[in-house]
């Protein structure tokens, strides 16, 4: 592999290079594989872990990248990947242009500052994405692994957890980076349900979106924004947000869309 200097993280656009080759490698398996055929690196900078994923058997590697210098150093450093380099924002990538309807992995090291938008982005294309995994602030990847009842469980727990079964997998300190962020990262990763919610993916995320967004409140004060039927009553209503799996809020809608009725 020839060398063709070092990229320089951007701060702008939430650079922090990984240097640990063990860590990269335990990133790039943690995901499970098996029956697919394809997988997305986002964000591969160097491609520190990019190596570990061209070495798993029949998997093909595609990476996302939005620096020009980073693509630039991919593609004078890893010939086999270069016509597999796709140079734009994956926020704004429509994967059918690239895989049709193919099922494919997703995994990065992901910028801080948009991992949110990523997942979201995640569980529009999550009947095309059967697994997905990779590297976040901590408190992030925690957060979409937490149970119900924990301060930390939020809007992305409950639609994550509702589509995907998730697990995290274990804590990066901030000395493995170039620069260093200032905080600890998680990894995690989720696998694909068998079974979808009862009801559409829009209408979960309308509610669940109205319940935390006034998450002190209880369900019956929250979700008036939605314009409760007149008169509705349900057990769920005096707790909070926070309090309800996926399943108690599945329940609930499906409650209040018959009393709509």
């Amino acid at each position: 592999m020839r060398d063709h200097g070092q990229v320089r993280a951007k701060k702008h656009l939430g650079q922090h290079f990984l240097k640990d080759e063990h860590i990269a490698q335990r990133i790039a398996n943690v995901v499970p594989y098996e029956g697919i055929t394809k997988v997305l690196e986002i964000g591969p900078g160097m491609g520190v872990m990019t190596k570990y994923l061209l070495q798993i058997p029949d998997l093909e590697t595609w990476v996302i990248e939005i620096d020009s210098e980073s693509v630039s150093y991919l593609q004078a450093n890893y010939n086999t990947l270069s016509a597999r380099i796709l140079e734009t924002d994956f926020l704004k990538w429509n994967p059918k242009q690239v895989f049709e309807d193919t099922p494919f992995a997703l995994v990065g090291n992901f910028p801080y500052n948009i991992s949110s938008q990523i997942v979201f982005r995640v569980l529009d294309m999550r009947d095309q994405i059967p697994v997905f995994g990779g590297m976040f602030q901590k408190e992030v990847a925690e957060r979409l692994c937490a149970p119900p009842g924990s301060k930390t469980y939020g809007i992305l727990s409950v639609l994550c957890q509702a589509y995907y079964d998730l697990s995290y997998d274990f804590t990066v300190p901030p000395s493995v980076f170039n620069p260093p962020p200032k905080v600890d990262s998680g990894v995690m990763h989720m696998v694909r349900k068998a079974e979808d919610p009862a009801i559409p993916f829009k209408q979960l995320k309308t509610y669940v979106k109205a319940a935390f967004g006034q998450r002190r409140k209880t369900l019956r004060n929250a979700l008036k924004t939605l314009n409760l039927p007149q008169g509705f009553e349900h057990p769920y209503l005096s707790q909070r947000a926070e309090q309800l799996g996926h399943e108690q809020f599945v329940e609930l809608i499906i409650a209040i869309e018959d009393g709509r009725a």
